[in-house]
């Protein structure tokens, strides 16, 4: 088939998610063909950097073949079988171990889902029923923060923070709650980064004490909003939070569907903050996106409970624990032990990536400020950036960026007016090179649109 005759067949019947339908269908989708390494292909042979590892997700990169032929072998040995019904098979049972033996703490009991909204939903339930075996069914309040992303399940977007999300689609689920974000450059003011971090998180004990600390059930956040623009709390934030929690005894939950598997440089976000979770969901990196699955990574307390309460828990998933997704994991994390792929970001990738890109990047008339941990970053796109003054409304800076970025092979997301990277993991000093020269080729072309279109 041409590339005409695949973007007529997907307009015809594709519904994309995210998208304006209609505006995609007169444009046409990009076809990609193919990927290796880092890189993708479209049907036009253009060869594309990934600065985002597919969604977040692409960690060891494409082209694995090791991770293909464990599939092939799953699927001709069993290639599904369900977890329910007191059965389990070798795939899920490795597996559960085996991210035990990474998980932070005591999160060693692990529940399978599908997807990382899948997981949200999971954490959703398990803390209100572990609220409500413990005789306390009235702490039911989830507390969440504003631009949280969650998952666009009707569960995953009641508890994200995104306002454009919770327009459609509602009612949203009730007893849930919001505080302010701890993104420090646009909303810091003159307050310092430690300051302002202390501030944001105090937030969330002035919630406890208005909506009644007797009724929250748990705090859940991203160790850093990923999908919000890459927010990188200040380093007093999550130390503040982890202490209101443990003062009124609520539950704490990291969302690890981004941060998780090496993406901040550590096996999982809650390590590279120092929180100490009592659950922490997990999905993306798993498997490094060859495959669909999710986990919830349990502590003793909530699965102990659960453990020791004599009653079914009515929740699951026809894919929970799915037999060819849970061997392309086990085999994803033996390779990350393999390879030492955690140890190498830790010491050489990850300060060269964040070096490079504040050297090449930070002096450019756009870029008003670099937020960035282990091998995720987020740029802040200003029409002056002395005065920290935004682009007007009508002028959508991050999409002319981003459809440059595309232009120029490499992909980079806007959310907003921020610019996010988040190449896979096992991306070269060569290839940072390559991406971060790139990245200032499209910021330049940006520049020049601006100009043209009368913003600056």
């Amino acid at each position: 088939m041409s590339q005409t005759q695949i973007q007529q067949q997907d307009a015809g019947y594709h519904l994309h998610p995210f998208t304006n339908t209609g505006r995609l269908n007169e444009k046409g989708a990009r076809v990609i063909t193919r990927g290796e390494g880092v890189y993708i292909w479209d049907e036009d042979g253009n060869k594309i950097l990934d600065g985002m590892a597919g969604l977040w997700c692409v960690n060891l990169g494409y082209g694995r073949e090791d991770l293909a032929k464990v599939a092939y072998e799953q699927m001709v040995t069993l290639p599904y079988y369900n977890t329910f019904f007191q059965t389990t098979h070798t795939p899920a049972a490795k597996l559960a171990e085996a991210i035990a033996s990474v998980t932070p703490g005591d999160l060693n009991h692990i529940f399978f889902a599908g997807s990382g909204s899948e997981a949200i939903d999971t954490i959703m339930r398990l803390t209100r029923h572990y609220w409500a075996i413990q005789g306390k069914p009235y702490r039911n309040i989830l507390i969440a923060r504003e631009n949280a992303y969650h998952g666009s399940t009707i569960g995953g977007t009641s508890l994200g923070g995104m306002s454009g999300m919770h327009k459609q689609g509602g009612p949203l689920v009730p007893n849930i709650e919001h505080i302010r974000q701890p993104y420090w450059y646009g909303e810091g003011g003159d307050m310092s980064e430690d300051e302002f971090g202390l501030v944001c998180a105090r937030a969330l004990e002035e919630k406890i004490l208005e909506v009644g600390p007797d009724n929250v059930a748990a705090f859940i956040g991203e160790p850093v909003q990923g999908a919000g623009g890459v927010i990188v709390p200040p380093a007093t934030y999550w130390p503040e939070i982890q202490r209101i929690c443990k003062k009124y005894d609520i539950l704490l939950v990291a969302d690890e569907v981004i941060c998780g598997y090496g993406r901040t440089g550590n096996w999982f976000g809650s390590q590279t903050f120092g929180i100490e979770p009592d659950m922490i969901t997990m999905a993306k990196g798993l498997s490094s996106g060859y495959l669909p699955i999710a986990a919830v990574a349990v502590g003793d307390r909530v699965a102990n409970a659960l453990i020791e309460h004599d009653e079914d828990f009515n929740h699951g998933y026809t894919y929970s624990g799915h037999p060819v997704a849970a061997a392309v994991a086990l085999k994803t994390i033996e390779i990350m032990k393999e390879e030492k792929i955690v140890e190498t970001l830790r010491d050489d990738i990850v300060p060269y990536f964040q070096q490079s890109l504040r050297e090449a990047l930070s002096d450019h008339p756009l870029v008003g400020h670099i937020d960035g941990v282990g091998l995720v970053a987020g740029m802040a796109l200003m029409k002056d950036k002395e005065s920290k003054t935004p682009f007007p409304s009508d002028i959508d800076i991050g999409m002319i960026c981003r459809d440059h970025c595309f232009s120029n092979g490499l992909i980079m997301r806007a959310t907003g007016s921020r610019m996010i990277l988040s190449p896979p993991l096992v991306i070269s000093r060569e290839e940072i090179d390559e991406l971060v020269q790139k990245a200032r080729l499209c910021l330049d072309l940006t520049l020049e649109s601006a100009k043209k279109l009368g913003a600056l």
